[in-house]
């Protein structure tokens, strides 16, 4: 099942208007405090929606999560209207960059560099004789470069067989890949059990480079 996360971004854009046209005066006006409020449980709801949808696509990491965490705190005075408009806009902005693609070049580019790091750590155990450590981490790797791919096409994360069944089904890669990320799979499982005898280090030194190439590959633009 494919998530549409720019009609998402739409349908929460739309929802956030709705509940700033629903706004109300305040019965009781307090100096220095703003006249407009909204209904609280409609802005809450709304508010988990969007931190959920900003997590997802942008990374608590990047800066539009950022903003918009900090956006969330309003300062004495403050409406709730007030705060619904700051971080629809947060919101929006985030929309534009994922429409225009930015949003996927910028975190591939930044999640190759991490990936890269990874797998000469990996190389670093194998050499040291820790089979089992290195095709751990090559596993990691190839797992995260998975949901990285799904999240970019809009498919569920899940469990590494689900995910390469659905990416191939996608038409991300063809059978030949699939079968391989299967195999890779297989001896990343084995290790992770400590059933050392199924595999050696050529295996391992052979899955460390054909993970190189199956995530470079994935984190294209």
């Amino acid at each position: 099942m494919s998530v549409d996360f720019g009609r998402r971004f739409e349908e929460l854009l739309k929802q956030a208007d709705e509940i700033e046209a629903a706004k109300v005066k305040n019965q009781h006006q307090i100096p220095g405090y703003e006249g407009f409020h909204v209904d609280q449980n409609r802005f809450l709801n709304w508010q988990v929606k969007a931190r959920h949808l900003m997590s997802m696509v942008c990374g608590e990491s990047s800066s539009h999560f950022q903003a918009f965490s900090k956006a969330e705190n309003s300062e004495l005075g403050e409406s709730n209207l007030t705060v619904l408009l700051r971080l629809r806009a947060i919101l929006e902005a985030a929309s534009d960059d994922y429409k225009g693609g930015y949003l996927n070049r910028l975190r591939n580019l930044i999640q190759a560099t991490v990936f890269e790091s990874e797998l000469e750590q990996a190389e670093e155990l194998l050499n040291a004789g820790n089979l089992a450590a290195a095709a751990v981490v090559a596993g990691v790797v190839l797992e995260t470069s998975l949901q990285q791919a799904c999240l970019s096409k809009g498919l569920r994360i899940g469990k590494l067989d689900r995910m390469n069944s659905e990416l191939g089904e996608a038409g991300v890669y063809n059978l030949l890949i699939q079968r391989k990320i299967a195999a890779l799979a297989d001896i990343r499982d084995h290790a992770a059990q400590g059933n050392v005898a199924a595999f050696g280090g050529p295996d391992v030194k052979q899955m460390i480079e054909q993970v190189r190439r199956i995530s470079g590959d994935l984190l294209k633009p």
